[in-house]
């Protein structure tokens, strides 16, 4: 039975779903549904579609690594986030149930709609209007549309959360001397920032627009809050299912 049972039950979840043995194993599946969806595109679309920040991350450790930048990538991906929750799981022998799972996918399609109706101003005008601007994926079929939403959720969250914000906050902390609060409101702004700037990049960026961008950066902020506050594995689904919202839902219903 999970260790769980022993600490007052809300208390016990925050910090659970934080952590390794819970947080990556529940972004887990988005990673093999992304991957999946992708290895079944028509040959056509198959090398040139993939989530950007994907794209940006592997080119990266081509630069460094030349050809083996891809294989280099994987192996930290995959290594590293199982050496973390091998790691997490000995210091809480039995500390694994799937109750918390559970709760972790409710908790994230409840912010996801939550984001939609914070920052969307809840009006499906707006949301209307971002879906006309993106036409180049709205354009796409639905196993198309849905492989990126859970592309950006992974591997966006990981590049300007788990990554950028990271970075940032330590800066703030440790550079700069500033306590966690401040820190943590720099990382989050210049971040955001940051993120909505990078969704005019690319053959399936938007046109760059003032309000579009001012959309995005108030999105680049809830979702880097949320990764300070909730960890990466719910961040990850939360913007996967909000971008499958925007992406998938409402063009359906229009």
């Amino acid at each position: 039975m999970s260790g769980l049972g022993s600490r007052p039950g809300v208390q016990a979840y925050w910090r659970a779903s934080r952590a390794p043995r819970y947080s990556l194993l529940f972004a887990l599946p988005l990673l093999l549904a992304y991957e999946s969806l992708a290895a079944n595109l028509p040959a056509a679309a198959r090398g040139g579609l993939r989530n950007g920040a994907d794209v940006m991350l592997q080119q990266l450790f081509m630069l460094i690594a030349g050809h083996s930048g891809p294989l280099i990538f994987w192996s930290i991906i995959i290594v590293g986030g199982l050496g973390l929750v091998i790691r997490d799981l000995r210091r809480h022998p039995g500390d694994l149930a799937l109750g918390v799972f559970a709760v972790m996918a409710v908790e994230a399609a409840a912010l996801a709609v939550a984001c939609g109706i914070v920052v969307g101003a809840a009006t499906t005008r707006l949301l209307g209007a971002l879906a006309a601007q993106n036409g180049a994926v709205t354009a796409l079929g639905w196993p198309s549309r849905l492989m990126l939403s859970l592309g950006a959720g992974l591997y966006e969250e990981l590049l300007f959360r788990v990554l950028l914000v990271g970075l940032l906050a330590l800066v703030g902390r440790r550079v700069l001397g500033w306590r966690p609060l401040p820190s943590g409101a720099f990382a989050v702004v210049l971040g955001a920032a940051v993120f909505s700037a990078f969704h005019y990049v690319g053959p399936y960026g938007d046109r760059l627009e003032l309000f579009s961008f001012t959309y995005r950066m108030v999105a680049g902020l809830f979702f880097s809050a949320l990764y300070l506050l909730r960890g990466f594995g719910i961040t990850a689904w939360t913007h996967a299912l909000y971008d499958v919202l925007v992406l998938i839902v409402v063009p359906a219903s229009q």
